[in-house]
């Protein structure tokens, strides 16, 4: 045999011995991540609610550096040599995978708001289609604390760029602003800091959507400045450390919440607005900034003794209820977050009832936890069930086995919310996919039509 024959072979060898096991392993990711696609659709989750990844095909080069920065774990994967979402719903918009993109092909946004009804059409600087009335915050379509906080920062400079001179009148604030969370914090400090008067409104209190994480819930926010306060420069904070943050700087800035008052209605009088709120006050603004979320009001069950008192929507402190039989109702992170807070008390008996034949909407971790917990016997979980009714010392379930009668002392529905949409379109806000009030607005809000 000739040398060059020789040679040949050992190189054609050596092609083989890199190039099948490449071959195989890449089919058979490109099988897991297509099974992923399917049962993501066919269950419904590839689509989302909020933001998310928006993939550049032309400069994807499919190196999966975006699925592996993913907390979520299986929100990306690469499909056919390219990044694509399936698994829509999982996304929370932590953007790492835009920053481990080694050529710029993702980035985390909205996409095309013009086609969707659950988010409001906003100008560059959050303004809805009624002038001078701004939304900041999750209800915008971007969730985590670092985004409610830059668009409450936004919105706050842009009305005192145009409060040239404070109200003289102290019958109207020169800014009312509806929901105490991170987002309408951020945006009162800015306002009340240049000398404008605000006035706060929350339904419970302050802290917004945080008030409704379990006790000690770690929230990851990523490195923010909060106005008068300073840098949050560590990744995680727990619930009590960001509430106690938020008090001390309400408190150094005279910042005061009015709790317990929902509002109702928002009408424009003269040359200002008039807030309804269902308490039966009322308040006068030059400028509102909407930062209510879009968790909304807790959605009821409807089920006979849900108005018991040993019913609640949320979980304020799993500690309290050592040694009770609980009841969680749902399926969402909320719902595995709350039975995983319960399961770690001594004595306590955790149950959750899921309507659906499996979790699919919670996070990795989550999923992990409460699968370890009901694998080790300390979480009941039934699944395709329905709540019947709700007695002093049990609550009835309906399960494919037929009716369950379960001992209990406390039931916790997280069961979602009921969005506040209807109400800010019955306002006049403008929302994606109404097409006869966007070609209105268009020229305002500066928006492209294609």
């Amino acid at each position: 045999m000739s040398e060059s024959v020789t040679i040949w072979f050992i190189a054609s060898g050596l092609i083989v011995a890199i190039v099948v096991p490449y071959a195989i392993g890449f089919f058979r990711r490109q099988h897991v991540a297509a099974e992923r696609r399917a049962e993501a659709r066919k269950l419904g989750i590839d689509s989302v609610t909020g933001q998310y990844p928006m993939i550049n095909r032309t400069l994807c080069i499919g190196c999966g550096g975006c699925v592996d920065a993913c907390p979520e774990g299986d929100v990306l994967a690469v499909v056919s040599g390219v990044a694509e979402v399936v698994n829509g719903l999982r996304c929370v918009g932590h953007g790492f995978c835009e920053t481990a993109c080694p050529v710029g092909a993702v980035k985390v946004g909205l996409g095309d708001v013009r086609t969707r009804p659950d988010i409001p059409i906003l100008s560059e600087k959050n303004e809805t289609s009624i002038a001078n009335v701004f939304i900041a915050g999750e209800l915008s379509g971007l969730s985590l604390i670092r985004h409610a906080i830059a668009q409450g920062r936004l919105v706050a400079e842009e009305i005192v760029g145009r409060c040239e001179v404070p109200s003289k009148d102290t019958s109207i604030y020169d800014l009312v602003i509806v929901g105490a969370g991170p987002a309408g914090l951020s945006a009162a400090l800015v306002a009340n800091n240049n000398h404008l008067s605000v006035a706060v409104f929350d339904q419970f209190g302050l802290g917004g959507t945080i008030l409704h994480y379990p006790r000690r819930k770690l929230v990851m926010t990523q490195p923010v400045e909060i106005p008068s306060y300073g840098p949050l420069s560590a990744e995680e904070y727990s619930k009590e450390e960001l509430l106690e943050i938020w008090r001390r700087v309400c408190s150094s800035n005279a910042l005061e919440i009015q709790s317990g008052q929902k509002v109702s209605q928002l009408a424009q009088v003269d040359s200002h607005f008039q807030l309804f709120f269902e308490s039966g006050i009322t308040a006068n603004a030059r400028f509102v900034v909407l930062a209510l979320g879009r968790r909304g009001s807790p959605r009821r069950l409807g089920v006979p003794g849900e108005d018991l008192p040993k019913v609640m929507y949320q979980l304020v402190d799993a500690q309290a209820f050592d040694g009770q039989r609980m009841l969680v109702v749902g399926g969402g992170d909320s719902a595995v977050e709350a039975a995983i807070g319960l399961a770690r008390q001594p004595g306590t008996t955790v149950s959750i009832s899921y309507r659906k034949d499996r979790f699919f909407r919670i996070k990795k971790k989550n999923e992990e936890r409460i699968t370890r917990l009901i694998g080790d016997g300390d979480v009941r979980a039934y699944f395709d069930s329905r709540l019947l009714r709700i007695e002093e010392k049990s609550v009835i379930l309906e399960t494919n086995s037929g009716e369950v009668d379960l001992p209990n002392d406390y039931v916790i529905v997280q069961a979602g919310g009921v969005p506040p949409y209807d109400m800010l379109k019955s306002w006049g806000i403008a929302f994606g996919g109404e097409e006869h009030t966007l070609v209105e607005q268009d020229i305002r809000l500066n928006i492209k039509r294609d």
